[in-house]
């Protein structure tokens, strides 16, 4: 019985100076903050531009084979040859009128189709690109008592960090009035 009672007396006498202890020298409830850097990530993003510009062609041609110049060169040279000698001088001018005023009219509608521009507007795309930084967390120095450490935190725990039975509390804390 008697080692009951002691044994009692020593227990209930650590209890009280433990007790007594976090009385006097409390666990504290939060760290403080020392300094905060973030932790970031270069991303780069492509974007498509598009602006409208004016672009000048040649305009289609709707004669390829430029019949319409070469008909109205032909007649043309014929009536001009017809015009020049006489008896069989004057078939063999005409011939010769009719096939140098086709040659003529078929360059000179050439010439006037290959001149002939249109301007119509265009689409024209490129690739932009923009660099945004992604902020993948923070380093965070903190002072715990006499302790001082770095923790990586997933956001910017403000000037103390909540301390809970000698650890800290890393989670974000929850917002009861969500507006």
């Amino acid at each position: 019985m008697l080692i009951g009672v002691v044994a009692g007396a020593v227990a209930v006498t650590a209890i009280g100076g433990v007790a007594g202890y976090k009385v006097l020298h409390p666990e504290p409830t939060y760290a403080d903050v020392v300094n905060v850097q973030p932790v970031t990530k270069d991303i780069r993003t492509a974007h498509k531009v598009c602006k409208e510009v004016p672009v000048t062609r040649q305009a289609p041609v709707r004669d390829q084979d430029r019949i319409a110049g070469t008909a109205i060169g032909a007649v043309l040279g014929g009536v001009l040859g017809n015009q020049i000698g006489g008896g069989n001088g004057k078939t063999v001018a005409t011939v010769a009128g009719a096939a140098a005023g086709g040659y003529a009219g078929n360059r000179v509608q050439k010439s006037m189709q290959e001149s002939d521009r249109q301007t119509v507007m265009d689409t024209r795309c490129r690739t932009e690109y923009s660099n945004q930084k992604k902020i993948l967390g923070y380093n965070v120095t903190y002072h715990l008592g006499e302790k001082q450490g770095v923790v990586r935190m997933d956001y910017d725990p403000g000037q103390h960090i909540p301390v809970r039975d000698g650890q800290l509390v890393l989670t974000p804390p929850v917002n009861e009035n969500p507006s």
